[in-house]
């Protein structure tokens, strides 16, 4: 490898949390102090960058975190850096500690703002794909997913126990305000009758006619919702199946927030691991303004003006799938 012109990388998260953060904290701190580079720690994303909130990072800053959920760097928005004074800002206290370098791990409003720091500044960032909608394109999964699908399918399985007990119809919302990934991997995971995602346009008639197919002798039903799906959620979805089917026992349920939270799997660890590896030698090698991904199995760069368009579709074989398994 040759020899860096970098001396000092920046680390921070922003953005909503995702399991497995922690994990890609760890290995860019101990990735850059095992190249003798220093390493320091941003608070709370673009916001904390902003108003200076730094800290130099070392072996015993990231011991005993990989298995921790959230983030130990805080995250949060920062409109202040939409603006050009706000990133000025921002870039003079990188300058004033010495930063040449930055990870940011986030989604697309993370690489959106890191694409313009790097075009004013000139400055070097790559990012790690760190959202539970696996969202992103240029990576086959994005940190936080994993993680994300199990918690729903754990959840979901508790769920369906009541279910089975009572005969009932469990309508259960999980996050994906424009993207139906969780819904649609973790719907198949659990067994859903069907499952409603914001990339297909909802036909209630034919939601309806999938549970009058569905087998008489079913002691449970789940459908998985995704919150961002064009019927309006599941209260929505449940007052029209309350009304079509008034012999059903039919409840809702929202999963909210636990789906960010908890300890990362295995897959998330690793994941994170590597790409963060990845990250830091390659911007010892001088790229810039990428997402850092993994496809087919291989690390993989992406433009971040790439990486933030947003899938708009999903694989037909999956929702097919789940129409076949559903009877």
């Amino acid at each position: 490898m040759s020899k860096s012109k970098i001396k000092n990388i920046g680390v921070f998260t922003s953005g909503g949390d995702a399991p497995g953060m922690n994990a890609a904290i760890r290995a860019v701190v101990r990735t850059a102090l095992y190249y003798n580079l220093q390493v320091t720690g941003i608070m709370r994303g673009y916001d904390g960058m902003i108003h200076g909130e730094f800290l130099p990072m070392n072996r015993k800053s990231v011991s005993n975190i990989i298995q921790r959920g959230g983030t130990i760097l805080k995250t949060a928005r920062s409109d202040e850096f939409r603006t050009p004074e706000g990133r000025k800002k921002a870039y003079d206290n990188l300058v004033a500690h010495g930063i040449d370098a930055l990870v940011a791990i986030g989604g697309d409003g993370t690489f959106t703002g890191a694409n313009i720091f790097i075009e004013e500044f000139g400055i070097p960032v790559l990012g790690l794909p760190g959202t539970i909608d696996n969202d992103l394109a240029g990576t086959d999964f994005t940190i936080g997913y994993d993680t994300a699908i199990n918690t729903v399918v754990d959840a979901v399985d508790k769920i369906r126990d009541t279910a089975e007990s009572h005969d009932r119809l469990f309508i259960v919302e999980v996050m994906g305000r424009d993207s139906g990934l969780i819904a649609l991997r973790s719907g198949i995971g659990v067994g859903a009758e069907a499952i409603l995602i914001p990339e297909t346009k909802t036909d209630i008639n034919a939601l309806f006619k999938r549970l009058e197919k569905g087998r008489k002798d079913k002691s449970s039903k789940i459908l998985i919702v995704a919150e961002g799906d064009d019927a309006g959620g599941a209260f929505e979805v449940a007052a029209a199946v309350k009304d079509r089917f008034p012999q059903y026992d039919t409840r809702v349920s929202i999963l909210g927030h636990i789906q960010r939270g908890g300890r990362p799997t295995c897959m998330d660890r690793v994941l994170a691991s590597r790409l963060a590896v990845a990250a830091v030698e390659k911007l010892m090698e001088g790229r810039k303004g990428e997402m850092v991904g993994l496809v087919n199995g291989d690390i993989y760069y992406t433009p971040f003006r790439n990486a933030i368009k947003h899938i708009n579709e999903v694989n037909p074989s999956l929702l097919k799938i789940v129409e076949i398994l559903s009877l």
